[in-house]
């Protein structure tokens, strides 16, 4: 019985519920001297709606591992106090510690905080939140105090899944002596600017130099409609002891990030792209020599993207991620050489990671393994797991083989692609097939582990899923990341269709059982394929895709995206190749084929009216379809039970559509 009960177990099918059991690891922090790594495990109560993330504290030789707080509770941002006696993090905003051996956390401060830094001596702490700078119609006028109105005078009034608040993130100093802040802080910015950068940027976009007298940190110091157009966010240097800033990226007119100081205080680093609006340009890491002023690409000659660059202790050289292949992987680049070293291998993705001592610290995933925190030698490239975080359930789920193909494309190149099988996959049966078409559109297909989007879900449902590496992705260097742009409709839509065309030769491909699915410029793909794909496809899937290039240039907010991507604005007749010939909308006259259209209220990148206008369309062509929408979501889906929502609609439609049953 038992041993019958281990193999049901082993062949547990992965299920949306099943899913959102697994616990969410997250790198947090390493200690100075290399001997601790703390991460945290996020977890999801979905009758609830509720989450909670524990910390965890791990010995990085030894693996051994403690909880450092409650479960019940979120705890967020650690970080090892210099002193080495306590660890700090935030919950509900204000900053707690806690001892290193565990045990009950102590309130710092009633601050209110989005993000901190202890200074390297540890009797300071930076810390950013936000700051109301600007007056509300209602305060403007003090006669309509009821008033909703808005007056709005430029762009960037909303981003991403939020109007403008009338408030700006800016960073604080403020002492720190026994355990407690002393002192008022003091706003190091005083301006209506955002540091870190809003939306997503995070307090790697900030440090603390080794002397603690200077801090370094990216903004985009620009409003309104100049912000709409422009990537230029700089790398400023502010001098604690005369108050004075300094732009250390002046002329650079890309994204300046992730600013960090060498351990022996020679040298600034950062990751910076070389072209105006254009924020899938190349990662570049820059040099500032602090001695000279000279100022240099470490990176030059290289084709690669290098990312989240971290010092090695001697300063001698800076450990980075790169794809080189279609996976994300650790290399190292000494300051004396012309060219990097790669550390790993794999079929898989390192994302966080930290130097801690003379071992890497990094979490990494793959389309079959949740993320987890691993122990990297960068000298030999050996790795050690550290953490078990996901075993129960992930461990007796029933997994799909995920293979490496390479096809030829209409044009003579050769493409990548990730074929996903089912997990019981009989080479003498038939399979429905997915075609996967990645948005970005210059964002990387590679080994990353998603809680929607999942491929292992995919395949247990019974399906094939095939994911090209087509043009304008990561990982085949710049000119194939670059050929995306002002060719949307062109070559990239012939690469889905060469992948696919490839597939469907296979004898266990069921060539009349195929769909199309994506989200955002993949839900793009989703609506050109309709109106161009010949009958190939039995269904569709597009989850907040542009549809009408035209109303998506007059909604989204980041301006520079569009017009580098799609070149000049619609009313340019110069420009008429691209709002002409590759607008979806443009081919609706052919659509032939099921549609599920997925959208959300509060998706300013691609807002609602691209979903609504598709789902019109295709209701009024008389075709099978239907619309999700969600109307607290933004252009993903993060609520537990939406996100659950979406699977069982999204299988819902296709097992109606492509007619096959689950296994």
């Amino acid at each position: 019985m038992l041993v019958c009960n281990l193999l049901m177990a082993q062949e547990q099918k992965l299920t949306p519920e099943l899913l959102w059991q697994i616990g969410r690891v997250g790198l947090d922090a390493v200690s100075s001297d290399g001997r601790y790594a703390v991460y945290g495990v996020q977890r999801y109560d979905v009758a609830q709606g509720t989450s909670e993330r524990v910390l965890y504290r791990v010995e990085v030789s030894s693996g051994v591992t403690i909880a450092l707080t409650e479960s019940g509770k979120t705890a967020s941002d650690a970080s090892f106090h210099p002193g080495g006696k306590t660890i700090g993090f935030l919950r509900d905003g204000k900053l707690h510690e806690i001892p290193l051996a565990g045990g009950t956390p102590v309130l710092v401060s009633e601050e209110t905080m989005n993000g901190y830094h202890y200074a390297p001596n540890g009797k300071m702490v930076l810390f950013t939140r936000d700051v109301k700078m600007d007056q509300t119609a209602a305060e403007q006028n003090p006669d309509l105090p009821k008033t909703t109105g808005r007056v709005i005078d430029g762009l960037m009034y909303r981003h991403w899944k939020s109007w403008h608040d009338y408030q700006y993130s800016n960073i604080f100093v403020v002492d720190y002596a026994g355990g407690k802040l002393a002192g008022t802080p003091r706003n190091i910015m005083n301006e209506p600017f955002d540091a870190p950068l809003r939306p997503m940027g995070g307090m790697d976009q900030i440090s603390w130099s080794p002397d603690g007298r200077y801090i370094a940190y990216a903004c985009r110091k620009e409003r309104g409609t100049a912000e709409a157009l422009s990537t230029n966010a700089d790398i400023y240097v502010y001098d604690l002891a005369s108050g004075k800033t300094l732009n250390s990226s002046e002329g650079m007119p890309g994204y300046d990030l992730d600013p960090i100081w060498s351990p022996d205080g020679k040298y600034l680093a950062w990751t910076s792209q070389e072209r105006a609006g254009y924020e899938a340009d190349r990662t570049r890491i820059m040099l500032l020599d602090l001695q000279s002023g000279e100022r240099r690409e470490l990176t030059g000659g290289w084709t690669y993207e290098a990312n989240h660059p971290q010092w090695a202790p001697d300063s001698k050289s800076l450990y980075f991620q790169s794809s080189t292949d279609f996976t994300y992987q650790l290399y190292q680049w000494p300051l004396s050489v012309d060219a990097p070293r790669r550390i790993t291998q794999g079929r898989h993705d390192y994302s966080a990671f930290r130097v801690a001592g003379n071992n890497l610290v990094a979490t990494r995933t793959a389309m079959d393994a949740p993320a987890e925190v691993y122990r990297v030698n960068p000298a030999s490239g050996d790795v050690n797991r550290l953490s078990f975080v996901t075993d129960a359930p992930w461990k007796d789920v029933a997994k799909g083989k995920v293979e490496r193909r390479t096809v030829k494309t209409t044009d003579g190149k050769y493409m990548n692609v990730w074929v996903i099988f089912p997990p019981d996959f009989d080479p003498a049966k038939k399979y429905p097939a997915l075609l996967y078409c990645q948005g970005g559109p210059q964002s990387a297909l590679s080994q990353g582990f998603s809680y929607r989007w999942n491929f292992q879900m995919m395949a247990s449902e019974g399906y094939v899923v095939v994911a090209p590496c087509r043009r304008g992705m990561p990982g085949s260097g710049q000119e194939w990341n670059d050929a995306i742009v002002g060719d949307w409709g062109g070559q990239p839509m012939q690469d889905l269709l060469s992948a696919i065309d490839d597939v469907s030769t296979e004898p266990y491909i069921d060539k009349e059982k195929l769909g199309a699915v994506g989200a955002s410029y993949g839900g793009y793909s989703v609506y050109w394929l309709a109106g161009n794909h010949n009958k190939r496809f039995k269904t569709f899937i597009s989850h907040c895709g542009l549809f009408n290039l035209e109303s998506f240039y007059g909604t989204t907010e980041e301006l520079f995206f569009a017009n580098n991507d799609l070149g000049k604005p619609y009313w340019d007749t110069t420009n008429a190749k691209t709002f002409e010939k590759f607008s979806p909308h443009r081919y609706v006259q052919n659509w032939d084929t099921p549609m599920l259209v997925i959208h959300n209220e509060l998706d300013y990148r691609v807002p609602l009216g691209e979903g609504m206008q598709a789902f019109q369309a295709a209701q009024l062509k008389g075709l099978k379809s239907k619309f999700l929408y969600f109307p607290d979501e933004g252009h993903w889906v993060t609520k537990a039970q939406n996100s659950i929502l979406w699977q069982r609609t999204f299988f819902g439609w296709l097992d109606e559509t492509l007619q096959t049953e689950r296994p």
